[in-house]
């Protein structure tokens, strides 16, 4: 078991490694090339492709992770046809609106827009073929799809910065191309196409869980964006990309952060199972040892990053982003104490408890984001933020003890299955 648990957790980071690396470098050629107020431009715009991707997980492969992991090849391939159809569907609905709001909006940001729409379908199949080889077991494809997407990427924002022709816009675009010839490869991998024919029915069928995660994952994703708009309003779009700056360098650590979470449900409702008393310690030791990693990650940002690395990386505006350090990690180590929290509601399938914790955690981002932002410009977002992170920890813990007195009174077959969420 330990080594099973090892190679899920390997191929986990290691595909959540390459991934962000991909992000990593669009952000990072931006915000150097391209100064303070297009990178606040370029944040917006990719916080928008992040609250679309949250969308299709949530109606498309967060359910293929539930139903349909470690099924058989008969049952594998309509899923997946289905699941890969619902999430080119969200990206190209998505990707309309994307186009209306380009077309309405000013600039490089309504070009920005545009450019975001025109790749979001394909964006949508290239992370819906990770999850579909995850299902099945074959991490290994889902990392060759990721190192080819970074690859591609890398060197086409290389070849744009050396041809003088960087800009929001071509960055988005070559963000897209690269993706798309990522999803191109994932269907010749997987031998398995796209049926559009089969969306209604994947939402019919799988409404209930799929309606929850959509509302879950966009509860998380509109929350950023909300925020981000919030600050923007109060404090100017230099302060979104000041702040969009400070997540990038949590990046490396949330990577493994993210690593963890593959396996954390699966163990959590081991534990359930074997030992319920245990239950609450478990979770307890697995957050504090997250957020003593975030801790550690956080104080050799302190350390190091001053000494000229924070220059080096993200140029004239690391002064503007070198007091958002100390709250961001904060921040972060508090949500790892929410989300160890989260993992045990859904390991005993207590969505009741996690959806009205989430959506409460979610308000609190973007009011406590927005209101610092008008006291304190972006830094006092990211202390607003962190606030509203430390009354998130309380709500989810009280919902967590609630769900564990339930869990722990009700008929088993009463509950959803533990496998029934992610």
């Amino acid at each position: 078991m330990s080594l099973h648990l090892a190679r899920r957790l390997g191929w986990g980071v290691a595909d959540q490694a390459v991934s962000s690396i991909s992000n990593f470098a669009v952000s990072l050629v931006v915000a150097r090339e391209l100064g303070p107020h297009d990178f606040g431009v370029f944040s917006l715009a990719f916080v928008t492709y992040a609250v679309v991707l949250n969308a299709s997980r949530g109606l498309a492969t967060d359910t293929l992770m539930v139903r349909f992991s470690n099924a058989s090849r008969e049952a594998w391939r309509p899923a997946v046809a289905a699941a890969t159809a619902t999430a080119v569907a969200v990206g190209v609905a998505a990707g309309l609106l994307c186009a209306v709001a380009g077309l309405a909006l000013p600039g490089p940001l309504g070009t920005g827009f545009l450019v975001l729409g025109a790749g979001l379908p394909l964006l949508m199949l290239q992370d819906a073929w990770r999850f579909a080889f995850f299902a099945i077991g074959r991490g290994d494809r889902a990392l060759v799809l990721d190192l080819l997407w970074t690859v591609l990427l890398i060197g086409g924002l290389v070849g744009l910065v050396g041809l003088g022709w960087e800009s929001d816009a071509a960055c988005l675009a070559m963000f897209g191309a690269s993706a798309a010839i990522s999803a191109l490869t994932g269907m010749a991998f997987a031998r398995v196409r796209p049926r559009p024919s089969a969306v209604r029915g994947w939402l019919v069928d799988h409404l209930h869980l799929g309606g929850r995660y959509l509302i879950e994952n966009l509860a998380v994703g509109s929350s950023r964006q909300l925020r981000l708009v919030c600050v923007g309003l109060a404090a100017g779009v230099v302060s979104v990309g000041q702040i969009r700056a400070a997540e990038i360098l949590m990046g490396p650590f949330l990577v493994v952060l993210m690593g963890i979470a593959q396996v954390a449900v699966p163990e959590a409702s081991h534990v359930l199972k074997q030992q319920p008393a245990r239950t609450t310690r478990f979770l307890l030791a697995l957050g504090g040892v997250q957020a003593a990693l975030a801790a550690l990650w956080g104080t050799a940002m302190l350390v190091v990053l001053p000494l000229g690395v924070g220059q080096a990386l993200l140029g004239d505006i690391w002064h503007a982003v070198d007091p958002l350090v100390l709250p961001a990690t904060i921040a972060v180590c508090l949500g790892c104490l929410s989300g160890v929290a989260t993992t045990g509601l859904r390991a005993m399938g207590l969505s009741r408890r996690s959806l009205p914790a989430q959506l409460t955690g979610s308000a609190l981002y973007v009011v406590g984001g927005g209101l610092g932002a008008l006291v304190g410009d972006a830094k006092g977002s990211a202390w607003g933020y962190a606030l509203g992170a430390g009354i998130g920890v309380v709500i989810w813990w009280w919902q967590l003890r609630r769900g564990l007195r339930e869990h722990t009174a009700a008929v088993p077959t009463a509950l959803e299955p533990a496998g029934a969420l992610p």
